[in-house]
């Protein structure tokens, strides 16, 4: 990669690992999960990361605003003490004069809700059930300029090296994107430098594969079979929690992810499930847009109001899904 974007690059990779290293001690000793108004949950991890990235942007980029997915009002809450103390703990592990006001202002600083022309969005632990589970999830932080997400960091703690997936120990691995740029991966686990990565070349939409989400709540599970069979497709989804989805993708693992709205919803998709991801796949040699084929439009808030669901392919089958997709939907 060049020098663009050189100091954006370097903070936001090294906030994403270093809040993975933070998200695999608490899932080591099982930390609290609480559940929220809309009865998702959010863990001890969700906040500690969020901590620590809003920290690094904070001291990097003071000026730069943080579109983020949580805040800190349930751990101001007494009755949530426990959590609060173990968040703190976990922060602290990393920056070790840290407290409750300093832990609760570095969560806030990504409470923006309004659009700027430069702007960072953060999901600081994308797909939590899967977190829970002890399955697949996410980190995901994305610069956004003038609309466009210009700088990724996604980080996999769970996810193998696709060249060596049956070794457990190949667990954890880092992705990097600039636009224009392309996307790298490095191992979180070792010493390696970052290696390029490329989405998949294949032209046959019947030799593509699906990835989906896990819960099939998320998105519509029947909508999509029916494109894979118009498609041709055979191979089983990949199915997995959280933007990990993106980053096989851009690896060349699978070729194809579909988030579809379900029938009677009216569910519109959050900046930080998809910033991140987006671009993961897009610099790779990927195309993202809805389901219409509009690009993702980040000019919103928190909210992709101008698309409907995601439609993410490693660009050369795009044109061939959103056909089948129109012609499913008809």
């Amino acid at each position: 990669m060049s020098t663009s974007y050189e100091r954006e690059r370097t903070v936001a990779f090294e906030a994403v690992q270093a809040a993975a290293e933070l998200c695999e001690s608490v899932r080591d000793e099982k930390g609290e999960v609480l559940q929220k108004d809309d009865r998702t949950p959010v863990t001890v991890a969700d906040f500690g990361s969020q901590a620590l990235i809003c920290r690094a942007l904070l001291a990097a980029f003071p000026d730069d605003p943080v579109i983020a997915e949580e805040d800190s009002s349930a751990l101001r809450n007494p009755d949530n003490a426990a959590v609060r103390d173990q968040v703190v703990d976990h922060v602290r592990a990393h920056h070790e004069n840290a407290g409750p006001e300093g832990v609760y202002t570095w969560i806030d600083h990504g409470t923006a809700r309004r659009y700027s022309d430069r702007f960072w969005t953060l999901d600081p632990i994308d797909g939590t059930k899967g977190f829970v589970r002890g399955d697949q999830y996410a980190i995901a932080l994305a610069l956004i300029e003038e609309g466009t997400p210009q700088v990724a960091a996604l980080c996999c703690p769970h996810l193998p090296n696709p060249l060596d997936a049956d070794d457990p120990d190949s667990r954890g691995q880092a992705f990097l994107a600039v636009r224009g740029e392309g996307t790298v991966r490095r191992p979180l686990h070792d010493e390696a430098e970052p290696a390029p990565i490329d989405t998949s070349d294949t032209t046959d939409p019947s030799a593509g594969r699906f990835t989906e989400s896990f819960v099939s709540s998320h998105s519509s599970h029947d909508l999509a079979a029916e494109v894979g069979d118009r498609l041709g497709i055979t191979a089983d989804p990949i199915r997995i929690d959280s933007q990990a989805k993106y980053a096989i993708v851009a690896g060349g693992t699978a070729e194809i992810y579909l988030r579809l709205p379900r029938p009677g919803t009216d569910y519109t998709e959050r900046i930080w499930d998809h910033a991140a991801g987006a671009l993961t796949v897009e610099a790779a040699g990927g195309t993202v847009t809805d389901i219409h084929g509009t690009p993702l439009t980040f000019t919103h808030g928190p909210l992709l109001k101008s698309n409907t669901g995601v439609v993410a392919t490693n660009g050369p089958l795009h044109d061939r899904v959103l056909e089948a997709l129109e012609a499913a939907s008809a």
